[in-house]
């Protein structure tokens, strides 16, 4: 089973198309943010939150949630694909809608690996993995970066070192993270 959760308007073939809004005309109508999820434990093989996942879950609480019933819903080794505007872009901050900052940072946290590592060293990240008893890897990160920045990455005016330092650095560079995780069961 594959859901694609938030889907709004961009329905995919091969996935359950899910949104809370009944205009969407999804394939169910649910509200992410209402836990629990009608799904059975570990019958998901892959999740999809194109563009929607920075719309929910405002209060902690709430997201937190959304997490753990991400990971109930997930059989072993399942793939989920978070896209999701930059938070230091004006695609971010201009939606009135947009609640929670998802970043790959934010993210690692939800392993337990991370967190038993940083337990070790003595590191002061939330162990989010262990207190909640989920556990997720980040598999891969792509920054899609505005047409100018990526102009200059491809011409060779700029290197990818430089690349980096300016993303760190300056807002309206990098307009979205595209985050693969895996859920470890």
């Amino acid at each position: 089973m594959k859901l694609n959760f938030g889907c709004g308007l961009n329905k995919i073939d091969g996935f359950i198309n899910v949104d809370k809004y009944e205009s969407c005309q999804p394939d169910l109508v649910m509200d992410v943010e209402a836990t629990p999820w009608r799904f059975q434990t570990s019958e998901v093989d892959e999740v999809l939150f194109n563009h929607s996942l920075e719309h929910m879950g405002q209060q902690a609480e709430v997201f937190l949630r959304i997490i753990q019933e991400l990971y109930r819903v997930c059989k072993p080794g399942a793939k989920v694909q978070i896209n999701v505007p930059h938070p230091r872009h004006d695609e971010f901050l201009g939606d009135p809608t947009h609640v929670r900052v998802v970043t790959p940072g934010m993210l690692n946290l939800f392993s337990k690996r991370n967190n038993r590592y940083w337990s070790n060293i003595g590191a002061a990240n939330s162990p989010l993995g262990l207190y909640l008893d989920v556990d997720f890897e980040v598999r891969h990160i792509d920054y899609l970066l505005e047409n100018k920045y990526l102009s200059m990455l491809r011409d060779g005016e700029i290197s990818q070192e430089e690349m980096e330092t300016i993303m760190k650095e300056r807002n309206n560079v990098v307009t979205e993270y595209r985050i693969t995780l895996e859920v470890i069961k």
